[in-house]
Formats: C-alpha cells, structure tokens, sequence
C-alpha cells in the first residue's frame, strides 16, 4: 500500500491500477459545521498515525441523487475534502490538475464517476479533485451583524483552501506545486473563472481550463433577497443567529420549496425557466469583480486558458426535467423579455432553425445564453488583454432507431477524463463507447495534458482579430459550430451578463 506525507499527516492509498496510486477523502480544511459554519475555512486538524484513505469524504449538504453517486447523510461533516491519483514514485514533480465540480452551486460532488482521475494520471497528471460547500452553506448570503464574520462566497473560499493544500502537499505525492492546472465544469468553470479575478487565489494556479462555464454572477441585492425567501420557506429569520439555528437539512429543503415556486409561476421571471437560487456575489471582497470585467482589465492575462463548450448545452436540462419547456413563439418572446434578450437575437436564431419546432429554438438560444456565448467572451477578452486563451466546443452526438444523444451539456466530461467505460455514464453519451469515442476520448485526453503540461493543447490560440475553435467529433467531418457566426455576433454583445436581473 503507498503512504503519503503531507502536512497534516500520513495517508495510506491504494493502487487503482498497478501504474497508479488513489488516496481519497483526504481532510483540506476542517468540518465547516458548529462553530465552523457560515464561516471561512478552518485549518484541517493533524492527526498521529497513518489515516486510511481508501474512500471519498462525505458530500456537501444537497438533495440531489445522482446516478452513480453518494447521496448527502445529515450529521456527516467532514465535507471539505481532496482526492489524489499519481502515477508518480518520490521524487518526480508532474503537473497537477485540480478539478472542481458542477452542478449549479447546488449539488455534485467530487466522487461522481466521470470524475475518476486514473486515465489523466496515466497521461503524466496528478490529479486532484475536491468536495466544497455548495447550496446555502456555501454561496447563501448571510446578513452582517457586527460580531462574526459571515463572508459571501464560501464555497470559493474552499476551492482557495484546497489550492492551499495543493501547494502546501502536492508534492509528496510526485506533484509540481509550480505547475497547477484548476479546472472545472459548469458551475465549476464558473468558480474556475471567479478565482481567476480573485486576489486570494493569485499565484495557487498557473493554467485554467473552463468546460461550459455558467454565466450568472449575482449581486449583493440579488443575493440578500434570496436569502430572505429561503428563511421565509424554512420559518426562521434572515439573520445569523436566525439562519444558523437553522438546520442545514432545513435549509436545503426550504431552497427546493423556493425552486418549486418559480416553476410554477410564469411571472416570476428570469428564474421561472431554471431556477438557480446561488451563484456567486459581487462582493467587493473575496470576488471584487465579474470574471469578464476582470479579464477585459487584464487581470488575468498570466494565466493559461482553455475553454470548451457543447454545442447543444440546453437539450441535456430538458432531457432530465430541469428545465421550463417553451413551445409556443408567444413564450419565446416572453423568454427573451424576461432575459432581457436585444431585439433580433430570437428572430436571427428563428431563421437560422427553420424547419426546427420552438422548443429546439428555444433550448438553442438557451443554451448559448448562459453557456456558449459566455464561453466566446471568456476566451476572447482573455486574448484582447494579453493573455494566451484557446477556445473549443465539443460536438459528438449519436443517433439509433431509438434515440438521439445530442452534444449537450456534461457530455464532454467523460471523454475528458477518460472515463467512457463506467456504464453510469451511458445515459450522457447514449450506451456503449464505440472505437470512434475511444479515440475522441484519448484525443481529449492528450490535449488537457499537454495543455497542464506546458500550456499549448494543440491548436492555434484565439487571435486579437479573430477566435481560432477546435471542433471536438469522432469523424473528420467538420461539427456544426455556432448558429449565430460572423456579423451576427453583434447581436450577441447587446446581451449583458450576468443574466439574471432583479
């Protein structure tokens, strides 16, 4: 069995395979609960002896079941977590990689089974991922009160503590505290991008990868109302001490109560559609600015970027019920005013889908909404201010007799790590891997270990007069690329971020 030193102490793993070492659920920070909660994240305790880290930690409070997943337990605190896969023996200094989960700030963990990180670190990768406080716990706003400090925005506080442990222990597990990669998917992007703008994340990371960051940032108003919802559907006052006597279980049932009423509610706005209750807070503080306006300024421009999104993001929210379904053009028009969306942008998408029924419209322009067109801006105002950024979308879909699984959102994930032979993950990409996925999966493979590796994944950067796109399929085929291309991305730059509005 391997034995690792790190600063809190001796962790004994597991060989995953005979050329590569697991150890799981290895404590970053102390449990955020009791005095901890609400609360910055405290320093992970020592312990004496060897632990045994053969299993994840426990998962952040949530009431999502996903497949292939654990499911949160009430009372297990120990949440804030990081796993490691090395192929490395002592000695070596390989380039990490830092994966940060999605899931709308809400729900996921770090031990979903695409997130296995044993084909990375055959790729020549020591491979991290972490569990963080999400939902209320971790992005919920808790009102000041003069005494304790309740920052806005743990969970990227924890995603800062685990890039901590990294450069304080990575490399007693063969890794190059000098070579961090920090990636992430959806709301992980999103948290990718945050702690690129964020001044307590300077320095803890080198190269970024963002697969579909999602675009909501919210501000303090937006952040203080939802809390006074929330309390208001827990029976507890919107205060610390209100909230804090709150159970967290109470609270993640009183956000699913918040979420149902915007579902059923057509007025309700911007949040009928799919409702995102957290997002992170335009704080002044521990996030001083969005990401894009950060990025413009040049914050960022001495970090790597990689970006990639699906080309049909959307579909997947429809398929698993998430989403409000909008069929008739009297609700897409009422979806681009409560968006806010500029004058065209449904039309020009209407004429670029002709023969395709309003909820394909819809679930398009959805789609490049809050993933594809935030993707573009990421990549192109990190290239306009000095910084190297390239820019991909994924594109592989499969039609049978029976179904098509298109490009959507999370369907790059697998083929990313590697990891298409779980059979918990065929509902993403519709069954069995064929020869042509195996081969799109190590190409994918290749290019985020070059890129941790040395910063290039193999194709040309975004250009100061033009966006370079790799195409991710698994034939030679050109992939269908943007609907809205060229000159009409001028209808695009009308639309602000973040979307949402108060």
């Amino acid at each position: 069995m391997d034995i690792f030193r790190t600063k809190q102490g001796a962790v004994r793993g597991f060989r995953v395979a005979p050329d590569v070492a697991a150890v799981l659920g290895v404590p970053y920070a102390a449990p955020p609960f009791g005095a901890n909660r609400f609360r910055e994240p405290r320093p992970a305790p020592v312990w004496a002896g060897v632990r045994e880290c053969g299993s994840f930690g426990p998962i952040a409070p949530q009431s999502a079941e996903l497949p292939g997943a654990p499911v949160w337990s009430p009372g297990d605190e120990d949440i804030l977590t990081v796993n490691v896969w090395t192929p490395a023996p002592d000695g070596d200094r390989l380039p990490v990689l830092v994966w940060i989960h999605g899931g709308a700030y809400t729900f996921g963990s770090s031990a979903q089974p695409d997130f296995d990180g044993t084909v990375l670190a055959r790729a020549g990768l020591v491979v991290v991922t972490l569990n963080h406080r999400i939902g209320f716990e971790g992005f919920g706003h808790v009102p000041a009160d003069g005494s304790t400090a309740h920052p806005d925005n743990r969970g990227l506080l924890d995603q800062v503590a685990a890039l901590r442990w990294v450069r304080d222990n990575i490399a007693a597990f063969g890794g190059d505290p000098d070579n961090v990669t920090v990636a992430g998917q959806s709301s992980g992007a999103a948290s990718v991008a945050c702690l690129m703008v964020m001044d307590r994340a300077r320095g803890l990371f080198h190269r970024a990868v963002a697969h579909s960051p999602a675009s909501p940032c919210y501000t303090h108003d937006i952040a203080a109302a939802t809390t006074r919802q929330i309390a208001a559907a827990a029976g507890c006052p919107a205060t610390p001490a209100g909230l804090t006597a709150a159970t967290p279980q109470a609270l993640v049932a009183a956000a699913d109560r918040v979420v149902s009423d915007y579902r059923r509610n057509p007025a309700s706005g911007s949040r009928h559609y799919d409702p995102s209750l957290y997002a992170p807070v335009l704080d002044g503080d521990v996030l001083p600015v969005d990401p894009l306006t950060g990025m413009a300024a040049g914050a960022t421009r001495d970090v790597d970027l990689l970006v990639c999104h699906t080309t049909e993001e959307y579909w997947l929210l429809d398929a698993v019920g998430s989403s409000t379904k909008v069929t008739t053009d009297a609700q897409l028009d009422r979806f681009a005013e409560d968006f806010g969306l500029p004058d065209g942008l449904v039309a020009r998408y209407r004429a670029a889908m002709p023969q395709a029924p309003v909820l394909d419209v819809y679930l398009a322009l959805y789609g490049d909404l809050l993933f594809g067109e935030y993707s573009n801006r990421l990549a192109e105002r990190h290239a306009r201010a000095g910084g190297r950024a390239y820019l991909s979308r994924f594109d592989r879909r499969r039609t049978d007799p029976h179904a098509v699984v298109r490009a959507w959102h999370c369907a790059d994930v697998p083929f990313a790590f590697g990891t298409l032979d779980d059979e918990r993950l065929s509902f993403l990409i519709g069954g069995a891997p064929t020869t042509a996925d195996q081969g799109l999966a190590r190409r994918m493979v290749r290019a985020w270990a070059d890129f941790a590796a040395t910063g290039d994944p193999g194709w040309a950067p975004v250009g100061g007069s033009g966006t370079e796109v790799k195409v991710w399929t698994t034939d030679s085929r050109p992939g269908a690329g943007d609907r809205i291309s060229g000159a009409d991305r001028d209808l695009w730059t009308k639309a602000g971020f973040p979307v949402l509005r108060p």
